[in-house]
């Protein structure tokens, strides 16, 4: 590192803004490729909640949305390949060489993400989606390679990660009681959305680990975010714990790019000065980047202070909600995860039959999703940080009943079609010749086997049924259609 380089000299954030650009860059390439491969069937045209149905019902200032003006499968699948191109012109480094070419394509990138958000209803009500979209608004501000980086954006970007870690300590504080009494570890392994590879053996790890890995979470969440804040060394440490918290967090189950994001916004505590102890770096040469851009700095982090009043206030509440916007275009919300922990893990398992009359003797099959437990044999798959929607969906859909999750009848009536693009969404298609006459779903109780179980039977999950959970139905089953077609939705 340069001799002359100080502990405060900004041009120690280059390392840092390129590591911020880069790191958020590969999350929306996924991103993008994510509504590439799923939008259409879940909110395209013909998808599980179709978005034309949803434009004509809300107002564009609630959800502002360029499928507002083209809510076509073609558009959707434009704005995505846009999205991927733009986000590798930000790995590649190609978008940096120009403040002009910077500002233009993480401008594009957030309005683009931006629009799949505010129409994707429930598969886009996830925190990580306003957490893509703060972190793309402010590497808008974060200028060209050629110019010495601003600080006022890094610390926005520690402000957000601030608010991630906080946030989700203190709902754990205030929610579910296993998190005080260092249990929910017991817990959480087995009944976590969606499971991995490593998960079982977390599970079964001594008492001693889980509540060791609780007391990890609280001091990570509850005490380390305070250091972010700091000057270095301390920041940078703290980073580097926070870094290691998400690694952890990553190896134990699929959180989406929840963890991934979050770690690469811990790059927004490490500095050229604080890695020089590690790193042969030198920065590159820089010049003083032009004072508009210091005024819009300025401005920028005004603005945020004063939104940020209701996400202080809500943390400091004892009535704390998370993963809260409290403007339409997901800009300084309020953040949190795994308040409460379930116990215990629910599945529903659709199946379907070829027999043209329900009996006694009638064989079902059941329908695999790509990650969600469904055969006790098939090890937890590592999926992360890609995104299955649709699999996450079905985890809260075992929590209520059909009635409370409209797109699941519709998720039966697509199985009944055979739809396509649906069965895209699916691992397996027990039906690959032609539709199912008849659909239904039970609802299962599953836990992890004993290690003696996996090792006589070689299987990861044992089940016992809890009773159904959607009637067996036909495209003609009366009452069926009527739902459908009163919800809108194209049923031919």
């Amino acid at each position: 590192m340069n001799a002359v380089l100080s502990v405060d000299d900004p041009r120690g954030y280059w390392v840092t803004r390129l590591l911020l650009e880069r790191g958020i860059g590969v999350i929306c390439v996924i991103a993008f490729i994510v509504a590439l491969n799923q939008f259409k069937p879940l909110l395209g045209e013909r998808g599980l909640l179709p978005v034309p149905l949803f434009v004509k019902q809300v107002p564009f200032r609630a959800t502002p949305s360029l499928f507002f003006w083209m809510p076509r499968d073609a558009a959707f699948t434009a704005a995505a390949w846009i999205g991927i191109a733009l986000s590798c012109l930000v790995i590649t480094g190609i978008s940096s060489r120009y403040t002009w070419l910077s500002v233009t394509v993480w401008l594009s990138i957030y309005i683009l993400y931006l629009s799949f958000v505010n129409v994707g209803q429930t598969f886009y009500a996830f925190g990580w989606e306003s957490i893509l979209l703060e972190a793309c608004f402010f590497a808008i501000f974060l200028g060209s390679s050629r110019f010495i980086p601003q600080q006022i954006p890094i610390w926005l970007f520690r402000w957000l990660l601030f608010r991630i870690m906080f946030g989700a300590g203190l709902i754990k504080l205030r929610g579910d009681p296993c998190w005080r009494d260092l249990t929910c570890l017991n817990y959480f392994y087995e009944t976590q959305p969606m499971p991995n590879p490593a998960s079982w053996f977390y599970h079964w790890a001594p008492q001693w680990v889980n509540k060791g890995g609780v007391l990890f979470n609280h001091f990570a969440e509850l005490i380390v975010p305070f250091g972010l804040l700091l000057p270095q060394p301390i920041a940078g440490i703290a980073g580097v714990i926070t870094i290691l918290f998400q690694l952890f967090i990553i190896s134990s189950g699929n959180l989406s790019w929840l963890n991934w994001l979050t770690l690469f916004l811990a790059f927004s505590a490490l500095d050229g000065k604080f890695l020089a102890a590690v790193l042969p770096l030198r920065p590159p040469e820089m010049q003083a980047p032009p004072v508009p851009v210091a005024v819009l700095n300025v401005a920028l982090a005004l603005l945020v202070v004063i939104m940020s009043i209701p996400v202080v206030v809500n943390m400091l509440s004892a009535r704390q909600i998370m993963n809260t916007n409290f403007n339409s275009l997901h800009l300084v919300g309020t953040y949190g995860a795994f308040g409460s922990i379930t116990r215990p893990r629910y599945e529903v398992v659709v199946e379907g039959t070829e027999d043209a009359a329900i009996t006694s003797a009638t064989q079902w099959r059941e329908y695999e999703f790509k990650a969600k437990p469904t055969d006790l044999r098939r090890m937890p798959p590592q999926i992360a940080p890609y995104h299955l929607r649709l699999d996450w969906l079905m985890w809260f859909a075992a929590m209520g009943s059909y009635q409370q999750y409209p797109w699941f009848v519709n998720l039966v009536a697509k199985f009944l079609q055979g739809d396509r693009d649906v069965m895209s969404l699916m691992r397996t298609n027990p039906f690959p010749d032609h539709p199912p006459q008849y659909v239904r779903a039970t609802l299962y109780e599953y836990h992890f086997t004993t290690p003696e179980e996996r090792k006589q039977t070689g299987a990861w999950w044992k089940r016992t049924a809890a009773g159904p959970y959607f009637p067996a139905v036909s495209l003609s089953t009366p009452g069926f259609r009527r739902v459908l077609e009163s919800q809108g939705w194209p049923t031919e």
